[in-house]
């Protein structure tokens, strides 16, 4: 860990030292600052914590806090930095493999883009794979899905982001094994994206990958618009650890009747039949999401039920049964 908390500062204090010389070519520099707080309430319809199996709402009955939030972003010339910090369960779990300060690091990266076609990164960065995101003012569920929950989180590395012309791009790089900063072993991973557009950018395909020794995944999100109030987005994946698949197929239906209100409904249907992440069984999970906009302020009332093939989840009086249902109410404020 140390190693790689060196090695980020050395970068960092490369970019440092290299736009303040461009700054004498008056080169244009920006900075933009992010700040979000969310927090939720949830309450479990058979008052039992384990039926919770995916990440960010592991409690019953509580007022949490999900994270605090500070992002700086520096763009000096052809150089960019960033920084983004946490604390909460989300980045607990989200850096469930560091320790101390190190954990609440969520990305720290550098970027040098010599012309509009290619732009190196090197550093920890959130995955490209998947649908959802890390920071709950990125979604309109404020619960995860299965696909999210047992996929990556992040990448730490180094990575070549390339303009194919029109609306085609790619990625292309290498990194520690998934979620690790620092990693003793050998193998790292490739990582890579496809991405496309339709010309009104109604229609947006991106194509992620990720693979090293004994894993690799597969992964598919589209992004489409009908109209003002309308948007159907996908998620699919599949990915097999040590010759063992499971797979997610994730469907996204949004609804916005103005600008003050959205509706959200998530339907997902995960395969873990042989126990490659260790649920061992299918699940059909449907949740329903409000977004309520005041100003900088939403909140989010959310159902949400769970289906499984198999008795997985506990009712009320500790017996194994089939399916599972929540509440939760939570609220983002981003500034």
């Amino acid at each position: 860990m140390k190693k790689s908390t060196i090695l980020l500062g050395i970068l960092l204090a490369s970019m440092v030292s290299q736009a303040q010389s461009d700054s004498t070519k008056h080169a244009t520099s920006s900075t933009t600052y992010t700040f979000y707080v969310d927090g939720y309430y949830k309450s479990d319809f058979a008052n039992k914590l384990e039926n919770n199996k995916t990440s960010f709402t592991n409690s019953n009955n509580a007022l949490k806090l999900g994270m605090a939030s500070i992002k700086v972003d520096q763009v000096i010339g052809k150089f960019a930095g960033t920084i983004d910090l946490g604390i909460g369960k989300r980045v607990e779990e989200f850096s469930y493999n560091d320790k101390g300060f190190a954990q609440n690091v969520k990305q720290a990266y550098v970027s040098f883009a010599p012309n509009s076609v290619i732009k190196f990164t090197a550093g920890k960065w959130a995955t490209h794979i998947g649908y959802e995101l890390l920071d709950a003012y990125s979604n309109r569920n404020y619960s995860m899905s299965y696909g999210f929950s047992y996929g990556p989180f992040f990448h730490t590395g180094l990575k070549a982001d390339i303009a194919l012309g029109g609306k085609w791009a790619m990625m292309l790089g290498v990194a520690q094994p998934t979620d690790f900063v620092s990693s003793t072993s050998k193998d790292k991973i490739l990582i890579a994206q496809l991405s496309t557009a339709t010309k009104d950018d109604k229609l947006k395909a991106y194509l992620n990958y990720q693979g090293g020794k004994d894993k690799s995944q597969f992964d598919l999100v589209l992004n489409g618009v009908i109209n003002s109030q309308f948007a159907i987005n996908y998620d699919g994946t599949i990915a097999n650890i040590a010759g063992t698949n499971w797979t997610s197929n994730a469907f996204y239906f949004n609804y916005d009747p103005n600008a003050k209100v959205g509706f959200t409904l998530r339907s997902e249907f995960f395969n873990d039949s042989k126990s490659a992440v260790g649920v061992g069984t299918s699940i059909f999970q449907n949740t329903l999401s409000a977004n309520f906009h005041f100003s900088k302020f939403t909140i989010i009332p959310e159902l949400r039920f769970d289906n499984a093939k198999d008795k997985v989840f506990f009712n009320k009086s500790s017996d194994l049964i089939a399916g599972a249902g929540n509440f939760i109410l939570a609220a983002v404020y981003k500034f």
